[in-house]
């Protein structure tokens, strides 16, 4: 192998998996599609810089082997958590205005399985609450109701829920919009 750089080590991976982690919220799926990408990378290099393709493939594919270790090595010190990366991620998309189902599959497409959020009637009411008040419909505005209905059906509230939601008063939807708020941080806006 006479490859201008080393392929990725574990040491290497690792380094970058926590730069990674200081700048974003990551899961485990997430974390490694990114070191995937990172050995991929090398690996277009070298072959851009003249490497047999060959030797290139065989040296990505093992510092591919050493993505899952690394994994491990983070969740074992605490630095990579699923679960709390699946509850702060509800947490706040609830307060954004989702509906359960969204968060659910936001939090599929981010693979976290299993996670779905509470399953809370008057959760699920504020959220549409802030949903409105971010489409400035329903008590916050003035947009069709057969518009907004369609809108919250897409954004996978129930058509009860929506209703429910469009027939409060102002003040009654920024009292539920505060309940998403209970940890004691402030809505902003």
């Amino acid at each position: 192998m006479n490859m201008a750089l080393k392929p990725p080590d574990a040491a290497k991976l690792q380094e970058a998996a926590m730069t990674h982690l200081t700048r974003y919220a990551a899961t485990e799926l997430s974390l490694a599609r990114v070191l995937a990408r990172k050995i991929d990378r090398w690996g277009r290099i070298q072959e851009e810089a003249g490497e047999d393709a060959g030797e290139v493939a065989r040296a990505c594919r093992g510092a591919k082997g050493a993505i899952a270790g690394v994994i491990a090595r983070l969740k074992e010190l605490g630095v990579l958590n699923d679960g709390a990366f699946a509850a702060s991620r509800a947490k706040r998309l609830r307060r954004e205005g989702k509906s359960a189902r969204a968060v659910s599959a936001h939090l599929a497409a981010k693979g976290v399985r299993g996670t779905a959020p509470e399953d809370d009637p008057a959760r699920e009411l504020a959220a549409a609450c802030a949903y409105l008040r971010r489409k400035r419909a329903g008590p916050f505005g003035t947009t069709p109701e057969l518009k907004i209905l369609a809108a919250m059906a897409r954004g996978g509230f129930s058509q009860a829920t929506a209703r429910r939601a469009l027939k409060l008063s102002r003040e009654e939807a920024e009292d539920l919009i505060k309940t998403l708020w209970e940890d004691g941080l402030s809505p902003a806006g």
